[in-house]
């Protein structure tokens, strides 16, 4: 039988990684933690399966799920423009092209952004370490990397047509943005009271306290010399832009979620199907080129086969590899942190490290080995 810990052990012992640590569980409990390394090799701090972390992009199906919980109760909609909760989101331009001078050329935009749009990163906003337009149009427009403000935003020009492309970017934050509104909480508020609070996640938050402080990973920066520590810290309250990566958790924690997830506990049954079935139709999850290298690499994820998106998680279309049934779900945040989620299988898992840039060659052939390892123990 394949041992887990194998490759985890490996990474950490041959320098790659400062530290990991990934579970895995199917819906009648835990069959695999471990842990290795140290989360703080200054302070000689050993990682943890609830040792805390920046979860960066993780955060997305967190907040995505409290939105279909919202859209369930009827106080959001799914295809209703969200300009009717979100008004700064009334009217948005689109970047047609760039003029032979440099100057953006916009056009308002025929269709209205929905909450579905921006749930399946189809909106049209985008990320700049992945757009080499944004840099372009916020140095043309003046704009900063992130608008604080819905006037900021509403200055913002979409890359594209709502609905006629997949591109990843801000969208979770806007959602974020509308539960606040519909709500009348703030994000972490919400969640606390209706997701993470139930569930048990009492290290997954914003604002970490001094318990999670006294556990948490500090980042790393791979470069030319090795690993080095970053000063990094996740925004904290910047107005909208939250519901896309500002939350801390651990492994034991995030895992708690996937399970739910994974049981179909949070969600009615229609909710359910329609969370974990291809949303965008046609069209394809693309590769994600860095624009921003010290903060990722490429993003290629099994290249051969067409990607798809949910309501809030990346689906890929076959079998992979590593065992992983075509239809599952999953994602990744920023400081190289990856789960899934398996359903066909039962299945799911999470891996967590703190390390710069994202897409790291030596992170990601940790996590599959030990994905397949997983697989090889069932």
């Amino acid at each position: 039988m394949s041992d887990p810990d194998a490759p985890l052990r490996h990474a950490v012992d041959s320098g790659a990684l400062a530290c990991v640590a990934a579970m895995a569980a199917t819906s009648k409990g835990v069959i695999h933690a471990g842990a290795f390394g140290l989360r703080n090799p200054q302070a000689g701090a050993a990682m943890t399966t609830d040792s805390v972390g920046w979860i960066a992009s993780m955060t997305k199906a967190i907040v995505s799920v409290a939105a279909l919980r919202l859209v369930e109760q009827g106080r959001l909609s799914l295809d209703e423009p969200i300009c009717d909760v979100l008004p700064e989101l009334t009217g948005p331009s689109v970047l047609e092209r760039f003029g032979t001078d440099g100057a953006p050329v916009l056009r308002p935009a025929e269709t209205p952004i929905s909450l579905r749009h921006l749930l399946t990163h189809t909106a049209g906003y985008g990320y700049d370490t992945w757009n080499p337009a944004l840099w372009h149009l916020q140095e043309r427009l003046g704009l900063p990397r992130i608008p604080t403000s819905p006037e900021g935003l509403r200055a913002v020009p979409l890359l594209f047509e709502p609905g006629t492309r997949w591109n990843y970017g801000i969208n979770i934050d806007l959602v974020g943005r509308a539960i606040e509104v519909v709500s009348g909480q703030t994000l972490e508020a919400h969640l606390r009271e209706t997701l993470t609070g139930p569930l048990g996640m009492d290290d997954t938050m914003a604002l970490i306290g001094p318990a999670q402080q006294a556990r948490r990973v500090v980042l790393q920066q791979r470069g030319a010399d090795g690993l080095a520590p970053v000063a990094w810290r996740a925004p904290e309250r910047l107005a909208f832009l939250y519901g896309g990566g500002g939350l801390y958790s651990s492994a034991a924690d995030y895992l708690t979620f996937l399970r739910a997830v994974l049981g179909g506990t949070l969600l009615g049954p229609a909710m359910q199907a329609e969370l974990t079935r291809n949303q965008i139709g046609d069209l394809d999850v693309q590769p994600m080129l860095s624009a921003v290298p010290t903060a990722s690499n490429d993003v290629h994820l099994f290249p051969g086969q067409r990607l798809k998106w949910t309501l809030a998680f990346l689906q890929n279309t076959q079998a992979t590899a590593e065992g992983r049934s075509a239809g599952s779900l999953a994602w990744a945040g920023l400081s190289n942190c990856y789960y899934w989620i398996d359903p066909s299988r039962d299945v799911c898992g999470v891996f967590l490290t703190g390390l710069l840039p994202f897409a790291d060659p030596s992170a990601l052939r940790a996590f599959a080995e030990f994905e397949e390892s997983i697989y090889a123990s069932l």
